[in-house]
């Protein structure tokens, strides 16, 4: 069995993105590496060479900026790195920029690969999502934000990223997923204020061309409302040993009280959060895939 982890990048050091854990937390299972490197304005392209691995394979790219609309860049730049991936890979592995997987998962994942590798009626892996917001210390809950994704699939002609690149079709249509028992940590979320209002600023030119709206709704050096979260909990497990060294040096108080944005939630809200609390159900939930196992 081969596998190949693959992702894309750009300005990873001005959107202090944590592109090398996020590559070094997968790097072990991973017979080969694809980065796509866009035409970054830092040194994201020397950060990536520094993790100084024969496996990983760095590709250039262009993204096109003028692709303004639903986030479709980010799906050309990851299409682009699966393309680019050896024939002869079973197992594709996508992680995004801002994504990193606890070490006590990766004998589970490669485990669940090679029983799904003869399983044509299985197309790819289904993972939980941990979503950080604003501190290490906290991870959020809200229906706005996925809770589970796609991030391995097999490497089949005809795969291809899709819309926003948070998702995969093959052949156009959803593929068939196992839901498997690991997570993917998300820390795009963990900013200081300004950071975070940046990110959000930058993120947002690549769903809309209205130039006005982001500067009326993202003013330049304001602070972002942490309150975009229906609910935050502690976190209270240990991190992925490649985040260790960024969260020893995150130097920004996290002044918050997540108690409050359970107390603001309309009724409905609260309600749905309950019921998926007791039942483990997500009513109306959106679904990238069909799972089969």
């Amino acid at each position: 069995m081969k596998v190949a982890g693959f992702t894309f990048i750009r300005n990873a050091v001005k959107n202090d993105y944590a592109i090398v854990e996020a590559i070094t937390s997968i790097l072990s299972i991973c017979d080969e590496f694809i980065v796509a490197h866009g035409n970054s304005e830092d040194d994201t392209l020397r950060l990536i060479e520094s993790i100084n691995s024969p496996k990983i394979k760095i590709i250039q790219t262009i993204w096109n900026d003028e692709l303004r609309e639903g986030g479709r860049t980010f799906a050309e730049e990851t299409n682009k790195a699966f393309k680019a991936i050896s024939a002869d890979m079973d197992w594709a592995f996508y992680i995004q920029g801002d994504e990193c997987v606890h070490e006590k998962y990766l004998e589970t994942i490669k485990n669940e690969m090679q029983i799904c590798l003869n399983k044509k009626e299985i197309e790819g892996l289904l993972f939980n999502y941990t979503h950080f917001y604003g501190s290490y210390d906290f991870f959020a809950h809200s229906r706005r934000w996925y809770r589970r994704e796609v991030r391995i699939i097999k490497n089949l002609p005809g795969m291809h990223s899709y819309k926003d690149a948070q998702g995969f079709r093959y052949n156009d249509r959803k593929i068939k997923v196992k839901h498997i028992d690991a997570y993917i940590y998300h820390y795009g979320w963990v900013k200081p204020p300004t950071g975070l209002n940046t990110k959000v600023r930058n993120f947002n030119q690549f769903y809309t061309t209205n130039d006005q709206w982001i500067e009326e709704t993202y003013p330049a050096f304001a602070e972002f409302d942490y309150e975009n979260a229906d609910q935050l909990f502690k976190f209270t497990e240990a991190h992925p040993k490649v985040m260790e060294e960024r969260i020893v040096k995150s130097n920004w108080t996290f002044n918050f009280d997540p108690t409050t944005t359970q107390q603001k939630l309309p009724f409905r809200r609260k309600l749905l959060a309950w019921f998926e609390r007791i039942t483990g159900i997500r009513p109306f939930e959106y679904k990238n895939y069909t799972k089969i196992a």
